[in-house]
C-alpha cells in the first residue's frame, strides 16, 4: 500500500532492460551518440513537429533550467500559487535564472485563474526597475492537486501570455497522466495549444531517472547548451537517460504506464468515496487522490503498513478538516496493483 509518491516506485522492466543492453560497448559522450540522436528524432515524431531536445536529472532541473532560458534582470515569472515550482523546489528556480523572481497567481483546483493572471500581470506593466518586469507564464500539467488544465483551459492562459509576448512554459512532471486524463494527443496538448517549452517528466512514471526540456521552437533553445553545462546537467554518458527514453515512449510504454496509474486512482476515489470515515476533498482527474479521513483511519492504515502523507490544505480550500481528521495525499503509480487499493479501501 504505497501511495506516498510515484516516485517511490522503481523502474519498469523494460526500462531497466534497455538500460542494461545499453551498458555494453562504446558510445561517444555528451549527448553526441546514435542512439541519443534517435531519441531526440523521436520526440520530434511525438509531438508532430521538429523540437529541440535537451536531458537532465531532474523535474526541478528542468522547471528551473527552461525558466533560465527565458531569464531578463528583474523578471517575474507567473505561477499557480500552490504550483511546484513556487513550493517545492527550495528555490532553484530563482537560483538557476540568476535571481528571477516567481509571482503566485490564485485560482481553484490548483489551475490560474485567467482573469488573476491577466491582474498580476498588469501590476509589472509598464516595466519599471522598482518592480521588476513580467518575464514567462508557467503551468503545471497535471496540477499539484492533482487535476488537469482542459485544452481550452490552457487555451485561455496561452491567450493571455501571446497578448504580452510571454513565453509559455509547461512543468509536465506528470505530462503523460495528464495527457491520458485529457485523451489528447502530446501535439494537442502543448505547442497546438501555444506551450513553447515542456519540461517532459519520466521519472515518476517508471524510469529511473530521465526528464527533458523541449523546446517547440528550436530557435529559443540557442543558449541551452550553455545553461545546462554551467548548471551541471550536461552528463557525459547521456545515453544512459536517452536508454530509459527509448524504452519509455517505445511502443506508447508510456501511455499505458499513465493509463494504469490513472485508473488506480479512479478506483481509490470510487472507493473511498463511499465510506463513512472517509470522504473525497476536491475531484481529481490524474492520478492523485485527496481525502479526509478519520485520524484513528489514518493511524490504523500506517499500523497495516499503508504509506501517504498528510497534506496541507491548498490556498482558498475550504472546509478545513475538523481536528478528528487529516487531509491525505494518495498517489498511485504503474506498481500500484488493484490488491493495494483493495486493501487500504478495507483498513480505512
Amino acid at each position: 500500500m504505497h501511495f506516498a509518491s510515484d516516485n517511490w516506485s522503481g523502474a519498469h522492466p523494460r526500462i531497466a532492460e534497455s538500460l542494461t543492453r545499453h551498458a555494453q560497448g562504446f558510445a561517444s559522450a555528451y549527448g553526441t551518440s546514435d542512439l541519443d540522436k534517435a531519441v531526440e528524432e523521436r520526440f520530434s515524431t511525438i509531438f508532430e513537429r521538429e523540437v529541440a531536445v535537451f536531458f537532465v536529472a531532474t523535474g526541478t532541473a528542468a522547471n528551473s533550467l527552461a525558466l533560465a532560458s527565458l531569464a531578463k534582470a528583474g523578471g517575474v515569472s507567473f505561477c499557480h500559487t500552490d504550483a511546484h515550482v513556487n513550493a517545492d523546489e527550495g528555490g532553484a528556480p530563482e537560483f538557476l535564472t540568476g535571481g528571477t523572481r516567481l509571482f503566485g497567481v490564485e485560482g481553484a483546483e490548483g489551475r490560474m485563474d485567467p482573469q488573476a493572471l491577466e491582474a498580476a500581470i498588469a501590476r509589472f506593466e509598464p516595466a519599471s526597475p522598482h518592480h521588476g518586469r513580467a518575464m514567462a507564464v508557467t503551468v503545471t500539467q497535471a496540477t499539484e492537486v492533482g487535476t488537469v488544465y482542459t485544452l481550452d483551459e490552457l487555451d485561455r492562459i496561452a491567450a493571455i501570455a501571446k497578448a504580452r509576448d510571454l513565453p509559455l512554459h509547461m512543468d509536465g512532471a506528470r505530462f503523460a497522466n495528464a495527457l491520458v486524463a485529457l485523451d489528447a494527443t502530446p501535439a494537442e496538448m502543448t505547442w497546438k495549444r501555444g506551450v513553447d517549452i515542456l519540461s517532459f517528466g519520466g521519472t515518476k512514471n517508471g524510469c529511473w531517472c530521465a526528464e527533458a526540456i523541449v523546446f517547440f521552437d528550436p530557435g529559443m533553445a540557442a543558449d541551452m547548451p550553455f545553461i545546462r553545462k554551467r548548471s551541471a546537467q550536461l552528463f557525459s554518458k547521456s545515453r544512459f537517460i536517452s536508454a530509459q527514453l527509448e524504452a519509455y515512449l517505445d511502443g506508447n510504454l508510456w501511455l499505458d504506464l499513465a493509463g494504469h496509474s490513472n485508473a488506480m486512482a479512479d478506483r481509490l476515489r470510487s472507493g473511498l468515496a463511499v465510506k463513512n470515515t472517509a470522504r473525497l476533498a476536491w475531484d481529481t482527474t490524474a492520478n492523485e487522490v485527496f481525502a479526509v479521513i478519520e485520524k484513528s483511519s489514518a493511524e490504523r492504515a500506517r499500523s497495516k503498513g499503508a504509506k501517504f502523507h498528510e497534506w496541507q490544505p491548498p490556498h482558498g480550500w475550504l472546509p478545513l478538516p475538523t481536528e478528528n481528521e487529516v487531509l491525505i495525499r494518495l498517489v498511485t503509480s504503474f506498481a500500484t496493483t488493484v490488491e493495494d487499493v483493495d486493501q487500504f479501501i478495507e483498513v480505512v
